[in-house]
């Protein structure tokens, strides 16, 4: 007999993968320019890129990495369940760009970061640089 989840999963799907890099424009140049994955955007600090088979992303970052960003639907609701569940708070909810994050540690040691795109998706330039966030809810 198949498992039948009791109620909705807490966790939508993987976001991106995140590594950090010491210096983004190497960084740009190897995953782009000799691995091939076409740069989606790129701020003062990260870039992300495109893995073909899924709309989950590569992420470089100067500043934090390795790390899995999984997205939910509301951080906050979904850190309140995390820890109802057992889970354990590493950093609570915070704002970033595209919306809210939190990184919570479930009970046998693994660190996980979930996030929601609450206030939307970046926007780019030609280039791919962040140039703003549309917000959710709105076609791009």
């Amino acid at each position: 007999m198949a498992y039948e989840a009791a109620k909705k999963p807490l966790f939508r799907k993987l976001d991106n993968y995140l590594l950090h890099v010491s210096d983004l424009d190497e960084a740009i140049s190897f995953y782009r320019d000799r691995l091939g994955h076409a740069l989606i955007w790129r701020d003062a600090e990260a870039a992300g890129f495109a893995l073909p088979e899924t709309d989950a992303e590569l992420v470089v970052h100067l500043r934090i990495g390795p790390e899995t960003d999984i997205l939910v639907d509301d951080v906050d609701a979904a850190f309140r369940e995390f820890l109802a569940s057992g889970g354990k708070a590493v950093e609570p909810p915070f704002d970033i760009a595209i919306g809210r994050c939190a990184r919570v540690c479930d009970p046998f040691g693994n660190v996980l970061v979930i996030l929601d795109q609450s206030k939307g998706t970046f926007t780019t330039d030609a280039e791919q640089n962040v140039i703003g966030v549309e917000p959710a809810g709105n076609p791009t």
